[in-house]
């Protein structure tokens, strides 16, 4: 399968679009005033502690205050830590930032360990994800290309998907020969094969960057970032080239400039697959993804056969419906229905990934009586979601035709970086009816006017609800003049909102 990364950069956003033979399937978007923290260090302060919770705020200098649970706090990560409960190899995927978060329960309650006001060296461990602050661990990581520096933990990790014993062993081998500290690293699926040399210089790298934070921290002031981790496309570059791309292609010369000088510092073996895009159509539209893009933020989205899916993503689950709409099949109706959820399939597993959705995923297929098409659509969706890179994991389809799913979330979905709120509905899909808006004025008039002496009163409206005052709902407005005894001015507003009016008793 051949894999491209497409680098839109401009001063205010940078997108980068993973293409599987020419097909989008993953995207990253990262803004200047992002709130995509994830593997920044921070010098924070704690602000709270919740012993009911077994967990602290702390203020690292963002809007919201992050969360670090007890297993997460260290009381001190400077200090040689020997005293670690050992893990194993299995413990570790191949991934930037494997987070140590599991790999020792602490017994101590975290009143005992940390206290209101007191200064700590935390790393964000997953962004601010809607009303959630970040979540932070005590437990640093600082990825390179071939390793991943802990310097909290005395442990060497190998990556899963190294399966060559012999060089699981060498790899190994280099890493215990060289270390002068007891810090743990776990070599990366990219270090296969790699000469001893490189994984040397890579180490210490690593450590002279651990080095650097902890000075740093000495000095800086509470609530302030100690490291910054790579921008989008570094860290796209980094983490994607070789093992899941095969070209990057960057349309800007700043942006590709800075791609080649992070390649010649990490792997200019690599330089050859860098290309500059020179083409006057802009990059998105030339390899025709935002079109793609749009069909990502909608809540429907058609198959081809002419039946559709809807998703709708709510603060606890995120639910797909799928539904034949204008398909109606050729033989049977149990074969229509079969054929339309195993198209669904494969769109579903798509749009999850293209979204970024995590969480619980519930997916409502057309219930079928068979219980072998029941099996073929369960195993399609396993075979479907083996291309995403985040762990997912899927049960059988229920009886009732419901299948539960859950994806790790790793960073916030596609519609909430792109997207926000409607100013009108504030997120709830729903508006009061135009109706039901003339006959909230019609009972406020009458709470409102009853120390009201003058013999006209103003009503400023909407223009679409002074239409219906005017015309449908013109009963409204003779009734309360008659009832009231005064003439009503209706006063069309185009700045305001459908459902906001005012009442105002003329001088």
């Amino acid at each position: 399968m051949y894999k491209e990364l497409i680098i839109n950069s401009t001063t205010y956003e940078t997108r980068v679009a993973l293409l599987e033979n020419g097909l989008l399937v993953e995207l990253f978007v990262e803004r200047t005033d992002s709130a995509n923290i994830e593997g920044n260090i921070y010098k924070g302060r704690v602000q709270r502690v919740l012993p009911g919770m077994q967990a602290a705020f702390v203020e690292i200098g963002m809007n919201q205050s992050s969360f670090i649970y007890v297993d997460d706090v260290i009381a001190d990560p400077f200090k040689e830590i020997e005293e670690m409960f050992p893990i194993t190899d299995d413990d570790f995927e191949d991934k930037s930032k494997e987070n140590n978060n599991n790999h020792n329960k602490s017994d101590t309650p975290i009143e005992d360990l940390i206290k209101e006001g007191q200064d700590i060296l935390v790393q964000a461990a997953k962004s601010p994800i809607g009303s959630k602050g970040a979540r932070v661990t005590s437990h640093i990581s600082l990825p390179g290309r071939f390793l991943v520096l802990m310097p909290t933990v005395d442990h060497i990790g190998i990556s899963k998907k190294i399966d060559d014993e012999d060089e699981r062993n060498r790899l190994k081998d280099i890493v215990l020969s060289t270390r002068n500290e007891p810090f743990g690293y776990i070599v990366r699926t990219a270090a296969e094969g790699c000469e001893k040399e490189k994984i040397e210089n890579e180490m210490i790298f690593l450590v002279n960057l651990w080095g650097r934070i902890k000075n740093k921290y000495k000095t800086a002031p509470s609530s302030s970032l100690l490291h910054n981790e790579l921008t989008v496309t570094l860290k796209a570059v980094r983490d994607l080239l070789t093992h899941e791309a095969d070209k990057v292609i960057v349309d800007t010369e700043s942006a590709y400039n800075t791609v080649l000088s992070f390649l010649e510092e990490f792997m200019p073996g690599l330089k050859e697959s860098v290309e500059f895009y020179s083409g006057t159509e802009p990059i998105f539209d030339a390899y025709n993804l935002e079109g793609d893009i749009s069909r990502a933020l909608q809540k429907k989205v058609w198959l081809k056969s002419g039946g559709y899916i809807v998703i709708e993503q709510t603060e606890a689950l995120v639910a797909i419906d799928v539904n034949t709409g204008r398909y109606v099949g050729k033989h049977n109706f149990e074969e229509t229905i079969s054929k339309t959820n195993l198209e669904a399939v494969k769109e579903i597993a798509f749009q999850i990934r293209l979204r970024n959705l995590g969480g619980i995923i519930i997916i409502d297929f057309i219930d079928m009586e068979n219980k072998s098409n029941k099996e073929k659509v369960y195993n399609a969706l396993l075979e479907a979601l083996e291309k995403d890179r985040s762990k997912t994991n899927v049960l059988p389809m229920s009886d009732i035709g419901l299948m539960q799913m859950t994806r790790k979330r790793t960073r916030n979905e596609l519609t909430k970086i792109v997207c926000e709120p409607c100013f009108y509905c504030d997120g709830d899909g729903y508006l009061v009816s135009k109706q039901s808006i003339c006959y909230n004025i019609y009972r406020e008039i009458l709470r409102q006017t009853q120390d009201m002496v003058k013999e006209r009163l103003t009503l400023r409206v909407n223009p679409e609800i002074a239409e219906l005052l005017l015309g449908e709902e013109s009963i409204i407005i003779t009734v309360l003049e008659e009832k009231l005894g005064k003439q009503i001015i209706i006063y069309p507003d185009s700045r305001f909102h459908l459902q906001e009016f005012d009442i105002i008793e003329d001088s």
